[in-house]
């Protein structure tokens, strides 16, 4: 009797480790943007230190037309991670994790083209952007207050990144926009291949924060980016966004992830480099997820 009852108690802790649950594998989509973007660029970068350094955690990355199409997916479960410009967000859609760098709108045409200013637009070819992207709304906010967005005034076209500089290149358009933060590396491979200039843009920026948001700041292109004449532009802060309901311990893995492994962010893209603590919390107008939020308090502590 005694043998059986030890035999037994043997056997409760290997009936409780058959039983016990393995810990739940969490999934990561991360919606970024074209290739040869910024987006892309750090949004993979994440997903390998997500791979790396996060038990249990699968992580992949989603070639998407960028902001307005990210939102979209983090919003209806299609994503659990997207960058986005801050001007496309209201209060009401997802939270954030950080405010990563800012978005410079790029106003980029051949060395030899007479477009010297916003204006001189007027009957040209020009691409605002994928439809789905941040550049999108910004541009049309862009040309509604510079009185420009009637039908015909441009020839407007609506191309990825990719296609507008293929576009460029072979004279099919005039001039392209891109929101994207410095540099952006399809746009320094054109520099490189074909003269091109940047136009400024700055003098729009008071028109745009009274007409539409105060999230509209102006920044320098300068020299050092693209080896042509320095301009400024438009910004527009970066986010990270996710959904309300994503887990706050993921939310709390994440954001360290951002802010401890900066440098490898940055090593996939220099514009990571401007991600730091101060500036990461300033993500209006959405708010921090609770777990975002828990890990600032976290360092501040």
């Amino acid at each position: 009797m005694r043998r059986r009852s030890l035999l037994a108690g043997l056997a409760l802790p290997v009936l409780a480790a058959c039983t016990a649950r393995e810990p739940e594998r969490r999934r990561v989509r991360i919606a970024t943007g074209s290739p040869t973007g910024v987006y892309h660029a750090v949004g993979t970068a994440l997903a390998g230190l997500i791979r790396r350094e996060l038990p249990n955690t699968e992580a992949t990355v989603l070639t998407t037309a960028a902001s307005a199409a990210n939102v979209q997916l983090v919003s209806t479960g299609g994503a659990e991670v997207g960058f986005t410009q801050a001007d496309i967000l209201t209060g009401e859609q997802p939270s954030a994790l950080a405010r990563v760098y800012d978005d410079l709108l790029h106003l980029v045409v051949r060395a030899d083209s007479s477009v010297t200013a916003l204006g001189d637009l007027r009957g040209k070819r020009v691409s605002v952007g994928a439809r789905g992207s941040g550049t999108v709304v910004t541009v049309d906010r862009l040309l509604a207050v510079a009185r420009m967005a009637g039908t015909g005034l441009i020839r407007r076209r609506e191309l990825s990144l990719d296609d507008s500089l293929a576009a460029l290149t072979a004279r099919e358009i005039d001039a392209f926009f891109f929101s994207g933060g410095l540099p952006v590396t399809g746009v320094q491979q054109l520099g490189s291949d074909a003269p091109i200039r940047l136009v400024g843009l700055a003098e729009w920026a008071p028109a745009l924060r009274q007409t539409y948001s105060d999230v509209y700041e102006v920044r320098d292109v300068p020299t050092s980016a693209y080896h042509v004449p320095a301009v400024a532009t438009i910004a527009v802060p970066n986010l990270l966004v996710v959904p309300g309901s994503l887990p706050e311990a993921t939310a709390y893995d994440l954001t360290r992830l951002l802010l401890e492994r900066r440098a490898v962010l940055a090593a996939a893209h220099p514009a990571a480099e401007r991600l730091d603590i101060r500036s990461a919390i300033a993500t209006s107008p959405v708010p921090l997820h609770p777990g975002a939020a828990r890990y600032y308090r976290s360092v501040k502590a």
